[in-house]
Protein backbone atom coordinates (compact mmCIF):
# COMPACT_ATOMS: atom_id res chain seq x y z
CA UNK A 1 0.00 0.00 0.00
CA UNK A 2 1.58 3.44 -0.99
CA UNK A 3 4.86 2.24 -1.19
CA UNK A 4 5.46 -0.31 1.08
CA UNK A 5 4.46 -4.20 1.54
CA UNK A 6 5.23 -6.98 3.77
CA UNK A 7 6.73 -9.61 1.47
CA UNK A 8 5.82 -13.62 2.04
CA UNK A 9 8.90 -15.05 4.08
CA UNK A 10 6.63 -13.10 7.27
CA UNK A 11 6.43 -15.48 10.20
CA UNK A 12 3.36 -13.75 11.99
CA UNK A 13 5.88 -13.37 14.59
CA UNK A 14 4.40 -9.92 15.36
CA UNK A 15 8.21 -7.70 16.01
CA UNK A 16 6.63 -5.38 13.37
CA UNK A 17 3.40 -4.73 14.68
CA UNK A 18 5.14 -3.99 18.21
CA UNK A 19 6.63 -1.13 17.14
CA UNK A 20 3.99 0.48 14.85
CA UNK A 21 0.96 -1.14 15.31
CA UNK A 22 -1.07 1.74 13.96
CA UNK A 23 0.45 1.00 10.45
CA UNK A 24 1.27 -2.57 10.29
CA UNK A 25 -1.81 -5.04 10.90
CA UNK A 26 -3.09 -9.08 11.06
CA UNK A 27 -4.77 -10.79 8.40
CA UNK A 28 -4.61 -14.05 7.15
CA UNK A 29 -1.48 -15.30 9.38
CA UNK A 30 0.49 -12.41 8.49
CA UNK A 31 1.46 -8.28 9.16
CA UNK A 32 0.11 -6.09 6.63
CA UNK A 33 0.45 -2.91 6.02
CA UNK A 34 -2.61 -0.93 7.24
CA UNK A 35 -1.52 2.77 5.82
CA UNK A 36 1.58 4.49 4.79
CA UNK A 37 3.28 7.17 8.08
CA UNK A 38 1.35 9.99 7.77
CA UNK A 39 4.41 12.07 9.90
CA UNK A 40 8.14 11.85 10.76
CA UNK A 41 7.21 10.32 13.68
CA UNK A 42 5.08 7.50 12.38
CA UNK A 43 7.60 7.06 9.48
CA UNK A 44 10.49 6.53 12.67
CA UNK A 45 8.19 3.84 13.37
CA UNK A 46 7.80 2.14 10.54
CA UNK A 47 11.35 2.26 10.28
CA UNK A 48 12.35 0.61 13.60
CA UNK A 49 9.83 -2.06 12.28
CA UNK A 50 11.44 -2.59 9.09
CA UNK A 51 14.90 -2.95 10.77
CA UNK A 52 13.85 -5.21 13.60
CA UNK A 53 11.53 -8.25 11.20
CA UNK A 54 13.36 -10.88 11.28
CA UNK A 55 13.10 -12.01 7.90
CA UNK A 56 13.18 -8.31 6.39
CA UNK A 57 9.81 -9.14 5.19
CA UNK A 58 8.48 -4.71 5.28
CA UNK A 59 9.75 -3.85 2.27
CA UNK A 60 9.55 -0.74 0.11
CA UNK A 61 8.38 -0.90 -3.30
CA UNK A 62 11.41 1.51 -4.53
CA UNK A 63 13.85 -1.33 -3.59
CA UNK A 64 16.37 -1.30 -0.14
CA UNK A 65 14.96 0.51 2.85
CA UNK A 66 17.30 3.33 3.90
CA UNK A 67 20.24 2.00 6.07
CA UNK A 68 20.03 5.78 7.15
CA UNK A 69 16.78 5.33 8.84
CA UNK A 70 18.01 2.01 11.19
CA UNK A 71 16.89 3.55 14.36
CA UNK A 72 18.96 0.46 16.52
CA UNK A 73 19.76 0.30 19.34
CA UNK A 74 16.72 2.44 20.53
CA UNK A 75 16.20 3.77 23.77
CA UNK A 76 13.42 2.53 25.67
CA UNK A 77 14.09 4.73 28.69
CA UNK A 78 16.97 6.33 30.31
CA UNK A 79 18.26 2.70 31.40
CA UNK A 80 16.97 0.02 28.58
CA UNK A 81 17.96 -0.18 24.92
CA UNK A 82 16.15 -2.55 22.87
CA UNK A 83 18.66 -3.91 20.60
CA UNK A 84 16.12 -4.46 17.11
CA UNK A 85 17.83 -6.75 14.17
CA UNK A 86 15.76 -9.68 15.58
CA UNK A 87 17.49 -12.98 14.26
CA UNK A 88 15.53 -15.71 12.44
CA UNK A 89 17.69 -17.91 14.50
CA UNK A 90 16.29 -17.23 17.68
CA UNK A 91 12.36 -17.16 16.29
CA UNK A 92 12.54 -13.33 16.09
CA UNK A 93 13.01 -12.94 19.89
CA UNK A 94 13.73 -8.92 21.03
CA UNK A 95 16.58 -8.73 22.88
CA UNK A 96 17.71 -5.56 24.76
CA UNK A 97 20.74 -3.26 26.19
CA UNK A 98 21.09 -2.86 29.88
CA UNK A 99 22.68 0.24 31.09
CA UNK A 100 24.51 0.45 34.54
CA UNK A 101 25.42 3.17 36.36
CA UNK A 102 29.46 1.77 35.46
CA UNK A 103 28.88 3.03 32.22
CA UNK A 104 28.96 -0.84 31.52
CA UNK A 105 26.71 -3.17 29.04
CA UNK A 106 24.73 -6.27 29.71
CA UNK A 107 22.91 -7.58 26.63
CA UNK A 108 19.79 -9.42 27.34
CA UNK A 109 19.06 -12.50 24.74
CA UNK A 110 20.69 -11.79 21.13
CA UNK A 111 19.96 -9.92 17.50
CA UNK A 112 21.31 -11.28 14.03
CA UNK A 113 24.63 -11.44 14.38
CA UNK A 114 27.36 -9.21 12.30
CA UNK A 115 30.34 -7.52 13.67
CA UNK A 116 29.67 -4.18 12.66
CA UNK A 117 26.50 -4.91 14.53
CA UNK A 118 28.43 -5.63 17.57
CA UNK A 119 30.10 -2.79 17.07
CA UNK A 120 26.87 -0.38 16.99
CA UNK A 121 25.81 -2.16 20.17
CA UNK A 122 29.19 -1.53 22.07
CA UNK A 123 29.86 2.13 20.83
CA UNK A 124 28.60 3.57 23.64
CA UNK A 125 30.03 1.28 26.54
CA UNK A 126 32.02 -1.94 26.95
CA UNK A 127 29.39 -5.00 27.17
CA UNK A 128 30.20 -7.21 29.79
CA UNK A 129 27.44 -10.07 29.88
CA UNK A 130 25.45 -12.00 27.65
CA UNK A 131 22.73 -12.93 29.81
CA UNK A 132 20.32 -15.98 27.91
CA UNK A 133 17.13 -16.23 28.78
CA UNK A 134 16.87 -19.52 27.92
CA UNK A 135 17.77 -22.22 24.78
CA UNK A 136 15.40 -20.93 21.82
CA UNK A 137 17.48 -17.31 22.19
CA UNK A 138 21.14 -19.16 22.27
CA UNK A 139 22.34 -18.87 18.90
CA UNK A 140 24.43 -16.35 18.77
CA UNK A 141 25.23 -15.57 21.98
CA UNK A 142 29.03 -17.23 22.04
CA UNK A 143 29.66 -14.99 18.83
CA UNK A 144 28.38 -12.04 20.96
CA UNK A 145 30.23 -12.65 23.85
CA UNK A 146 33.53 -13.59 22.20
CA UNK A 147 33.23 -10.43 20.09
CA UNK A 148 32.84 -8.30 23.23
CA UNK A 149 35.35 -10.31 25.65
CA UNK A 150 32.64 -10.41 27.85
CA UNK A 151 30.69 -13.62 30.04
CA UNK A 152 27.57 -16.32 28.19
CA UNK A 153 25.16 -17.20 30.97
CA UNK A 154 22.71 -19.44 30.39
CA UNK A 155 20.48 -21.72 33.24
CA UNK A 156 22.09 -25.54 33.70
CA UNK A 157 18.69 -26.78 32.29
CA UNK A 158 19.37 -25.33 28.69
CA UNK A 159 23.14 -25.75 28.76
CA UNK A 160 23.51 -28.16 25.89
CA UNK A 161 22.11 -24.97 23.78
CA UNK A 162 25.26 -23.48 25.13
CA UNK A 163 27.80 -25.28 26.42
CA UNK A 164 30.22 -23.54 26.32
CA UNK A 165 28.98 -20.67 28.78
CA UNK A 166 30.99 -18.94 30.77
CA UNK A 167 28.83 -18.72 33.90
CA UNK A 168 25.94 -21.40 34.05
CA UNK A 169 22.87 -20.77 36.42
CA UNK A 170 22.10 -23.63 39.14
CA UNK A 171 19.09 -24.84 40.91
CA UNK A 172 15.51 -22.31 41.06
CA UNK A 173 16.77 -19.94 43.63
CA UNK A 174 17.15 -16.71 42.38
CA UNK A 175 21.08 -15.12 42.92
CA UNK A 176 22.80 -11.74 42.27
CA UNK A 177 24.53 -12.09 39.44
CA UNK A 178 25.63 -8.29 39.49
CA UNK A 179 25.00 -5.52 41.64
CA UNK A 180 21.04 -4.37 40.98
CA UNK A 181 20.94 -7.92 38.72
CA UNK A 182 19.37 -10.20 39.68
CA UNK A 183 18.28 -13.61 37.56
CA UNK A 184 15.06 -15.81 38.66
CA UNK A 185 15.21 -19.15 37.10
CA UNK A 186 11.77 -19.57 35.79
CA UNK A 187 11.23 -23.55 34.56
CA UNK A 188 8.19 -23.92 32.33
CA UNK A 189 8.64 -22.59 28.91
CA UNK A 190 11.94 -24.43 28.66
CA UNK A 191 13.54 -26.79 31.56
CA UNK A 192 16.17 -23.70 31.99
CA UNK A 193 14.17 -20.55 31.45
CA UNK A 194 14.36 -17.65 33.46
CA UNK A 195 14.52 -14.18 34.02
CA UNK A 196 16.41 -11.05 34.89
CA UNK A 197 15.31 -8.45 36.89
CA UNK A 198 17.35 -5.20 36.92
CA UNK A 199 17.03 -2.17 39.60
CA UNK A 200 13.41 -2.99 40.42
CA UNK A 201 12.53 -1.57 37.12
CA UNK A 202 13.31 -3.86 34.51
CA UNK A 203 11.70 -7.24 34.16
CA UNK A 204 13.37 -9.65 31.25
CA UNK A 205 11.72 -12.27 30.93
CA UNK A 206 12.71 -14.46 27.92
CA UNK A 207 8.90 -16.31 25.98
CA UNK A 208 7.70 -17.03 30.30
CA UNK A 209 5.34 -13.81 30.51
CA UNK A 210 4.74 -11.18 27.99
CA UNK A 211 2.38 -8.00 27.65
CA UNK A 212 -0.24 -9.02 25.24
CA UNK A 213 -2.35 -6.07 23.36
CA UNK A 214 -5.50 -8.68 22.47
CA UNK A 215 -5.98 -8.72 26.57
CA UNK A 216 -4.83 -5.67 27.08
CA UNK A 217 -2.66 -7.32 30.27
CA UNK A 218 0.21 -9.93 31.13
CA UNK A 219 -0.09 -13.25 29.51
CA UNK A 220 2.13 -16.69 29.32
CA UNK A 221 1.93 -18.14 25.35
CA UNK A 222 0.40 -21.33 27.02
CA UNK A 223 0.08 -22.99 23.04
CA UNK A 224 3.94 -22.11 23.22
CA UNK A 225 5.26 -24.27 26.12
CA UNK A 226 8.03 -27.04 25.37
CA UNK A 227 8.53 -28.00 28.71
CA UNK A 228 5.67 -27.70 30.86
CA UNK A 229 2.60 -25.31 31.25
CA UNK A 230 2.26 -26.62 34.83
CA UNK A 231 5.80 -26.17 36.09
CA UNK A 232 5.52 -22.49 34.63
CA UNK A 233 2.24 -21.92 36.88
CA UNK A 234 4.30 -23.43 39.69
CA UNK A 235 7.66 -21.29 39.01
CA UNK A 236 5.13 -17.87 38.67
CA UNK A 237 3.54 -18.75 42.09
CA UNK A 238 7.09 -19.58 43.47
CA UNK A 239 8.61 -16.01 41.77
CA UNK A 240 5.39 -13.21 41.98
CA UNK A 241 6.06 -11.94 44.95
CA UNK A 242 9.78 -11.20 44.76
CA UNK A 243 9.39 -9.70 41.65
CA UNK A 244 9.05 -5.59 41.56
CA UNK A 245 9.29 -3.90 37.94
CA UNK A 246 7.66 -1.06 36.10
CA UNK A 247 8.90 -2.97 32.90
CA UNK A 248 7.90 -6.47 31.22
CA UNK A 249 10.63 -6.85 28.40
CA UNK A 250 9.81 -10.36 26.87
CA UNK A 251 11.43 -12.16 23.85
CA UNK A 252 8.49 -12.48 22.48
CA UNK A 253 5.27 -10.22 22.74
CA UNK A 254 4.75 -6.92 23.56
CA UNK A 255 6.68 -4.25 26.05
CA UNK A 256 5.09 -2.78 28.50
CA UNK A 257 5.35 -0.12 31.22
CA UNK A 258 3.12 0.06 34.32
CA UNK A 259 3.46 1.59 37.91
CA UNK A 260 5.38 -0.86 40.04
CA UNK A 261 1.94 -1.56 42.03
CA UNK A 262 0.20 -2.47 39.18
CA UNK A 263 2.20 -4.48 37.67
CA UNK A 264 2.58 -6.40 40.58
CA UNK A 265 -1.48 -6.57 40.71
CA UNK A 266 -1.04 -7.75 37.23
CA UNK A 267 1.14 -10.48 37.67
CA UNK A 268 -0.51 -12.24 40.95
CA UNK A 269 -3.71 -11.96 38.54
CA UNK A 270 -1.13 -13.77 35.31
CA UNK A 271 -0.10 -16.54 38.44
CA UNK A 272 -3.62 -17.03 39.41
CA UNK A 273 -4.96 -17.45 35.99
CA UNK A 274 -1.87 -20.06 35.48
CA UNK A 275 -3.13 -22.44 38.02
CA UNK A 276 -5.56 -23.07 35.78
CA UNK A 277 -3.85 -24.37 32.64
CA UNK A 278 -3.29 -27.65 31.14
CA UNK A 279 -1.12 -28.56 28.78
CA UNK A 280 -2.01 -28.16 25.25
CA UNK A 281 -0.67 -29.25 21.81
CA UNK A 282 2.04 -26.73 19.90
CA UNK A 283 0.39 -24.58 18.32
CA UNK A 284 2.09 -21.24 17.39
CA UNK A 285 -1.02 -19.28 15.79
CA UNK A 286 -2.56 -19.97 19.06
CA UNK A 287 -0.62 -16.78 20.42
CA UNK A 288 -3.05 -13.80 21.62
CA UNK A 289 -0.33 -11.02 20.63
Amino acid sequence: MDGWYVDDRCTNCDVARQFAPELIGEADGKSQILRPPSDEAENQRLHAAVFACPTRSIRPLTGRADQALDPFPLALDDGVLICGHNSPHTAGANSYLLLRPSGTRMMIDTPRWSAALAERYAASGPVTDVLLTHRDHAAHGRRYADHFGARLWIHEGDLDAAPDADQVIRGIEPREIAEGVTVHPLPGHTEGSVLYLADDRYCFTGDSFYWSRADGDLAVAETVTWYSIEELAKSLARTARRLRFEWVLPGHGDRRRLPAAEMARRLHGLTERARLLRPRPIDFAGVRW
